[in-house]
């Protein structure tokens, strides 16, 4: 095993190109989600208002929406078409239409209608754009009926009785400030790095064959095929996890994501994440004896790991045989331990099941080099 990882720290030195470019690859990732939703979520999304009525009530809504945080009010339009085509050329992602007399029906005890259009073909923003949008609404509605109540003589005591008779008291765990950068940063970099990892261990393995250098690598390893992949895979297994506890220290540290349980627990998963996205690759790779085929299957598998872990959409609202196929990729597990171990502050005691299944993906490795040896025997590797 010694042979051969002298043998492949040489090869990387005499060709370091790959491991610079995908070095430099989780960088710029790291770099550009780090940057670009340095708030948490989007701010100072750009909608309007269509005030048709032209009174007090549509200038203080218009007031309002503006001094909310995530929103802002660009474009003030007189008619519906303007705001609609405003919307279309992408420029607001959501309006209020204020029709004329609504004022007048307030002060006459009728109930207006204020309509409420948002661009749902932007998920983020036009999703973010709606719930301020709603929210305001609720607002202007429940001050419109205060001064009315008031004008009534009632005191503030009954007003917000009659108002609000049930009062929520809202706590979020885990991410108290709803971060959207905390939810993304902490799954999608350690997926990003775990796919490197993946793709290279399959990248060198298939790059054996494609030079013709198997017999020349097995050799150096006593044709042993476990001490060949082993020796192979130890290099990059440093890389990648040096990478990946580098990205967390920072996450967790100067970044302050939240981190309520232990450190070297999230450490050892993180351990586990690397060998076991090599150990597939292995596993792939000494399935397939060509090359190229095993590669886009391990870019496919690698890739789809993104929508089936859970980070974006739960699991369990995902069809039964989906909710299955999820649990055959390693970023599955280490998203529940990792949710567990710095949300929740739980230990051991409660990802244990996720980590039992990190170290049976770790096993894969041996299973590969299982079937990488028979090929090698019946000279199907070479």
């Amino acid at each position: 095993m010694i042979r051969v990882l002298k043998r492949e720290l040489r090869r990387i030195k005499v060709a370091p190109r790959y491991t610079v470019l995908l070095t430099l690859g989780v960088v710029l990732a790291f770099v550009f989600f780090a940057t670009v939703m340095e708030e948490g979520q989007p701010a100072e999304l750009p909608v309007a208002v269509v005030d048709m009525d032209g009174s007090y009530l549509s200038r203080r809504i218009c007031h309002e929406l503006d001094a909310t945080q995530g929103v802002h009010v660009v474009a003030v339009y007189y008619n519906h078409t303007s705001a609609r085509r405003a919307m279309q050329r992408g420029e607001i992602f959501a309006f209020y239409e204020i029709p004329d007399g609504t004022y007048n029906d307030l002060l006459q005890f009728r109930a207006p209608h204020i309509v409420l259009y948002s661009n749902s073909a932007y998920l983020l923003a036009g999703s973010l754009s709606y719930r301020q949008l709603a929210t305001m609404g609720k607002l202007a509605a429940g001050a419109v009926q205060r001064e009315v109540m008031r004008k009534k003589g009632l005191t503030d005591d009954r007003i917000m009785g009659l108002i609000q008779p049930v009062a929520l008291e809202t706590h979020a765990i885990g991410n108290d400030k709803a971060n959207y950068q905390i939810y993304l940063m902490t799954t999608i970099i350690p997926g990003i790095i775990a796919l490197m990892a993946m793709l290279h261990t399959a990248y060198v393995i298939g790059r054996e064959r494609q030079e013709r250098s198997v017999k020349q690598w097995m050799r150096k390893a006593g044709n042993n095929a476990v001490r060949a992949f082993l020796g192979k895979i130890a290099p990059y297994t440093f890389h990648y996890t040096l990478l990946l506890f580098v990205a967390e220290i920072i996450m967790y540290g100067p970044m302050h994501f939240p981190m309520a349980g232990s450190w070297p627990l999230l450490m050892f998963v993180s351990v586990l994440l690397i060998v076991a996205a090599q150990s597939a690759g292995c596993f792939l790779m000494g399935c397939i004896p060509d090359p190229t085929v095993a590669m886009s299957l391990t870019s496919a598998y690698g890739t789809l790991a993104f929508s089936l872990c859970g980070f974006s959409f739960p699991v369990d609202a995902m069809p039964a045989p989906m909710q299955a196929f999820s649990n055959v990729f390693p970023l599955r597990h280490y998203f529940l331990a990792m949710r567990d171990i710095t949300l929740f502050g739980n230990g051991l005691e409660q990802c244990w099941p996720q980590v039992c299944v990190l170290v049976v993906f770790c096993l894969l490795l041996l299973a590969g080099a299982w079937m990488f040896g028979r090929q090698f025997e019946r000279g199907l590797a070479c």
